[in-house]
């Protein structure tokens, strides 16, 4: 895959930024409650843009992804409305378990330190 150019990264920036805000704002699906986004990559002619997303707050990822994808022509539309691109994108949203599994071992660093320490206090000192 090519490298992104200067434009295309910051198109992609100010859309996320859009997105965020009218995700927040403008969406009333209840399937998508506190959605974060974590990327927006746009392909070599900026046709077309994956989202990636995360859920917060234990929602089904299934019923989030179902919501994005309905509300994604209206959040094309407003884009359109904000942002001065003669081709709005077309939006695809992907979820992105990095920031999930990130949590994951993060929380296993923090069991293992812990074990450790439980250990070490267990162990009498032999000086």
């Amino acid at each position: 895959m090519t490298r992104p150019g200067a434009r295309a990264l910051r198109v992609a920036r100010e859309i996320q930024r859009e997105l965020a805000c009218l995700i927040r704002d403008e969406v009333k699906d209840p399937r998508v409650g506190m959605v974060t986004l974590t990327e927006v990559e746009l392909s070599a002619d900026l046709s077309s843009a994956k989202v990636y997303y995360t859920s917060l707050g234990g929602q089904n990822d299934k019923e989030t992804a179902e919501g994005l994808r309905r509300a994604a022509p209206f959040l094309r539309g407003m884009l359109g409305q904000r942002l001065r691109l003669r081709t709005v994108p077309e939006l695809r949203f992907v979820f992105d378990p990095s920031v999930e599994g990130g949590m994951r071992l993060s929380r296993l660093i923090d069991e293992a330190v812990a074990t450790d320490r439980l250990k070490g206090a267990d162990k009498p000192d032999t000086e």
